[in-house]
């Protein structure tokens, strides 16, 4: 087995923690491209129960109407993954879960996809619901590698949490 999580994670994955962990502060994932990968890291974290609320993984539709919040008005032209959608997955497990942040994302990892921007291999769309607000971004890998685009949604899932946390004010104790 290759070394988990990966050695380029390592130093995000413990600045995130950290920062977690000094705030007392919480974090919940709801994913789908990148299939657990984003809670698998924050879990690795020795004392990850102090900052990890939970997690889903929803990459089917089924799931995603199950677990993520979606309604069938939310399958009504549904044309892939935006930062509105995943923005709107990240709201529900922050409130369902009761959590200071979430994280989500959504993309196509590929090897195939579709023509649309939002639908070609290594497009993801990422999303962190606070009490603040929503903060959103999206990247393109420019790669159809199915295994190197999970972990680089990851990593950007990841530094796009640690970008809001540090922009966040400090609660008062």
């Amino acid at each position: 087995m290759a070394e988990f999580p990966p050695p380029s994670l390592q130093p995000l994955i413990q600045e995130v923690f950290d920062l977690l962990r000094a705030r007392n502060e919480t974090i919940s994932v709801a994913e789908t491209a990148a299939g657990g990968l984003i809670s698998a890291c924050l879990i690795s974290a020795p004392g990850a129960s102090a900052i990890y609320k939970g997690g889903t993984t929803v990459y089917t539709l089924e799931s995603r109407l199950s677990f993520g919040g979606w309604t069938s008005e939310s399958v009504n032209g549904y044309t892939g993954p935006t930062t509105e959608i995943v923005a709107g997955l990240a709201d529900h497990s922050r409130l369902t879960l009761g959590s200071t942040y979430a994280i989500s994302e959504s993309g196509t990892a590929g090897p195939t996809g579709g023509t649309t921007k939002n639908r070609t291999p290594g497009y993801v769309a990422l999303a962190v619901s606070s009490a603040q607000g929503k903060f959103t971004r999206e990247f393109e890998t420019g790669s159809n590698d199915r295994a190197a685009n999970m972990v680089v949604f990851a990593r950007e899932a990841l530094k796009l949490l640690r970008d809001v946390i540090s922009q966040v004010e400090t609660p008062s104790l």
